[in-house]
């Protein structure tokens, strides 16, 4: 994308974030949308054949209707931010081409809603935004997120679950595990699957050195 465009359309989406109601989870703010661009952009280095506006649009706009993890419709949020960004994009000179693809990618972006991503676009923007769950970044918000519903650190006795079932609604450090540890094997892109396996192991270690710490006597 050209500089001027790709600064023109960043400043375009921002406003428009900006008239949004106010969300204060600090796991999914502004900050979170500059990183899952900033992760699309190197992923589009790999795939020049995807459309960059597309993505870029897709990775400010994926959360406009966030809803938390334990909520009973979070499953439908990333239907409902796709119809938002529609809405929201009608006049902006995007075709109609351009508006289903911006759609899907939205919709498909959601690790709970589990739709499979059927375009380039679709597959960058769903590998840049789970990248934001990896590494020192993504440790950040998954104790952030796991604080914000109450749920303890660590198993006080057996923190690397060996002789117990993991549970990551009860105990943080589990969500490593049952979850962050699968997302490199889930990217969709090549590129990506490469640069979540690094950001992964950072988290294996932490997750190692936090343990032996946890249970010192």
């Amino acid at each position: 994308m050209h500089p001027q465009l790709q600064n023109e359309w960043q400043h375009r989406l921002i406003a428009l974030l900006e008239q949004q109601p106010p969300d204060n989870d600090g796991a999914h703010d502004l900050s979170h949308l500059h990183r899952v661009w900033a992760v699309a952009r190197q992923l589009l280095q790999h795939y020049p054949e995807a459309d960059p506006v597309v993505v870029m649009a897709g990775s400010y706009l994926h959360d406009l209707v966030n809803l938390p993890k334990n909520h009973p419709q979070r499953q439908l949020a990333s239907h409902w931010s796709a119809e938002r960004a529609r809405q929201l994009l009608a006049d902006s000179g995007l075709t109609p081409a351009q508006l289903d693809n911006l759609a899907h990618a939205i919709e498909a972006h959601s690790y709970s809603a589990a739709i499979e991503p059927r375009t380039l676009e679709a597959r960058i923007v769903q590998d840049a935004d789970r990248m934001d769950a990896l590494g020192p970044v993504g440790l950040a918000r998954m104790f952030y997120v796991s604080g914000r519903m109450g749920r303890a650190l660590a198993h006080p006795l057996d923190p690397l679950a060996e002789h117990r079932g993991l549970d990551d609604q009860a105990w943080a450090i589990d969500h490593i595990e049952v979850k962050l540890a699968k997302l490199p094997g889930m990217m969709q892109t090549e590129a990506g699957r490469a640069l979540a396996e690094r950001k992964l192991q950072w988290l294996l270690s932490f997750r190692d050195e936090f343990c032996q710490d946890w249970m010192a006597r």
